[in-house]
């Protein structure tokens, strides 16, 4: 808050009668703000002029099919990528001049390729920990993912479930605001995909804003407080999924079949029990 406001009066300083950060400073709720931001490969245009804002302590969801580009936008948000142009403010910081103040606020999923299989998840989180000059606690990290008792295990020897569980536990050792989340669930069973939607709850519920990616559109209607669409590098939508919803069906749309009260997954989940079950 301090090096914001800092900031502010810089720019009130120099006369200049309006400015993005102006805009974040009024508008408090905006932890994340992304104008016109375009990426070019080439000839190519991965992303066209995307704009959107993402509200403090929202689970916000970016939906599109492969090569869409949300991917990309992302990357660039986590400084991973650089962009073509547009402008990007994260926690009040701009990706052009603060990139490594942006890194200090945020989280971002690995894909479990990134960890060393050898490594027991306590020795993992110690690693991590110590890369983010972090004084961290493993046991408790593992407690709010509820692994404690796999601190031993190796990550090779997790379970789908379990490593996904791992790796969203990875994204809170540095304490951010805001984290990344890639298909989180991807792959999972479908006991494991309602656990970790707990999980990512619980996570925001502790103040912490979620960034998901997913092509599963039941868990973003589940999830998520608003989703962009995006297809073909722009966001053809953005709104709540109830809105967006309640939107095609005011356009006339019907499903070819009458909707049930309940699907295949949840008579599945209704004779198996909703708790954990690892694999063996």
């Amino acid at each position: 808050m301090r090096i914001l406001a800092n900031r502010l009066m810089s720019v009130l300083r120099t006369g200049c009668p309006w400015h993005p950060i102006l805009s974040y400073f009024w508008d408090m709720q905006t932890i994340i703000s992304v104008r016109d931001l375009k990426k070019k490969y080439g000839d190519f245009e991965a992303v066209k002029g995307i704009s959107f804002d993402v509200k403090e302590g929202e689970i916000f969801g970016l939906l599109g099919p492969n090569g869409a580009g949300k991917s990309t936008t992302l990357e660039i948000i986590e400084t991973l990528r650089d962009k073509t142009s547009g402008e990007v403010i994260v926690d009040g910081f701009n990706l052009d001049k603060d990139p490594g103040e942006i890194k200090k606020v945020i989280g971002v999923q690995l894909q479990t390729s990134g960890y060393y299989p050898g490594l027991n998840l306590t020795e993992l989180i110690e690693l991590f920990g110590g890369l983010y000059n972090r004084d961290v606690r493993p046991l408790e990290l593992l407690d709010t993912v509820n692994l404690r008792d796999k601190a031993r295990a190796r990550f090779k020897e997790l379970s789908g479930g379990q490593k996904q569980r791992f790796s969203i536990a990875t994204t809170l050792i540095n304490q951010p605001r805001i984290i990344f989340l890639d298909e989180p669930t991807t792959g999972l069973d479908p006991q494991a995909r309602r656990n970790l939607w707990e999980l990512i709850k619980e996570i925001r519920k502790k103040g912490t804003t979620v960034i998901i990616t997913t092509h599963y559109m039941d868990e973003a209607e589940v999830l998520c407080d608003r989703v962009a669409i995006v297809d073909s590098g722009k966001i053809i939508a953005l709104e709540t999924p109830d809105r967006l919803i309640d939107n095609l069906v005011a356009s006339g749309f019907e499903r070819p079949k009458e909707v049930k009260k309940a699907n295949l997954e949840d008579v599945f989940i209704h004779l198996t029990g909703h708790g954990l079950r690892e694999e063996h």
